[in-house]
This record gives structure tokens, sequence and C-alpha cells, in this order.
């Protein structure tokens, strides 16, 4: 069932995101950016001196889905609104991304254990030249977690492409004790953020 007769473009390789516009019936096509280690020089994720995380992660989004508005008219496909999204948490004012590798991902989740943190999601869209965006923000709180239980997860490969090294959806959400704010933006994609931005630009149907 589809809840939108507009069909967009997602700027996102992630399955999760794609999951969660198809359950809310937004008809869409999957626009791909260059993998890591060849990203694009017009979307910088690295994190700017001084950049506050709420700053970063918006950031980020919005070039994603303005970079995207470039390629469609670049590709000369069919001209389309282009959502994009962006995902990081945040521990003791440190901006926590996507781990590095396996050791990485482990101290990340050490970091996590027993503690609060924040996750933020920005979703953005753009059609034409017209850029906006919302910003949600979650904490999530993790039991302690034993070495064993850590090292288990992570060689189960599921934290390696996930900002701060794991996924509500998955098994990590065994570690999850308490949650503050939205479970899909803790996935990737806040769909009430999501709809408003849609109906913003009357996309979606009421």
């Amino acid at each position: 069932m589809h809840y939108s007769s507009h069909r967009i473009y997602l700027a996102s390789r992630s399955p999760r995101r794609r999951e969660l516009l198809h359950q809310i019936g937004v008809p869409f096509d999957t626009l791909l950016f260059r993998a890591p280690p060849r990203e694009d020089e017009d979307v910088c994720e690295d994190v700017l001196p001084g950049e506050a995380v709420e700053a970063y992660v918006v950031r980020v989004a919005r070039a994603k889905a303005q970079g995207g508005v470039e390629r469609v008219a670049a590709r000369r496909l069919q001209r389309q609104p282009v959502l994009s999204a962006d995902t990081t948490l945040e521990l003791d004012g440190t901006i926590i991304g996507k781990p590095e590798s396996p050791a990485h991902a482990e101290d990340i989740l050490s970091r996590l254990s027993g503690r609060d943190h924040q996750v933020l999601t920005a979703v953005a869209l753009a059609h034409q030249d017209r850029v906006e965006h919302r910003l949600n923000q979650s904490v999530v709180h993790f039991r302690a977690l034993s070495h064993t239980e850590i090292k288990r997860y992570v060689a189960g490969g599921e934290p390696m492409d996930k900002a701060g090294a794991y996924g509500i959806q998955g098994f990590a959400a065994t570690f999850i004790a308490d949650i503050k704010g939205s479970y899909t933006g803790i996935m990737g994609l806040p769909l009430f953020e999501t709809a408003e931005l849609l109906r913003h630009f009357k996309l979606l149907d009421n």
C-alpha cells in the first residue's frame, strides 16, 4: 500500500532506511554515492574542528540531499525529490560514528556499556533549489556488557556498518535497557520527522 503518490530518491545504502520507507508506503528509487574509501568530496563526513554534534549530523544529511539533487541532474535521471539521513552518537561530548575496525567496535561498545548515550539522526529533503531538514534526538541506556559478549557480538559482524557499533534492530536489542525518544530514529530514519518533511513538501497524502 502506498500512502504517497509521489516517487522520491533515497540517497542511502542502508537497508534499514529502505525498510522504514516501505513501512510508511513511500515509493522510492535508491540513489547511490561512492562507498568508502572513495567517498565523494562534496559529502564530507569528517568532523570539523569544534563542530557540535547537532551541527555535524545536520550538515552531513543536508549535504547528502543536495548532493543527490546534483547527481540526479548530472546523470540525467528522472527529476524527483531526494531524501537523505545521517545518524551519529554522542557520549561525553564526543561524536561516535561507525567503527573503523573490529578492535575499534569493541572499544566503542566498552565505552557505551552501563551508560546513557545520545543518538542523533538528521533527515533532509531536497527538491530543485530547496533543502529542508528535521533533527531527532534520543537517549539510549545500555546495561553493563561483559568483555566476552562484546567480543562475540563484534565477531558476528553486525556492528561494522553502524554508527555506535550496534544496531537496535539486531542482537544489540538485548543490550538496551531503556530508550527515551524514537525507535526508528535510533534505527536511522525517524519516521515522525520524515513524514513531517514529506508533508511539508506535499509529498505525503494526508
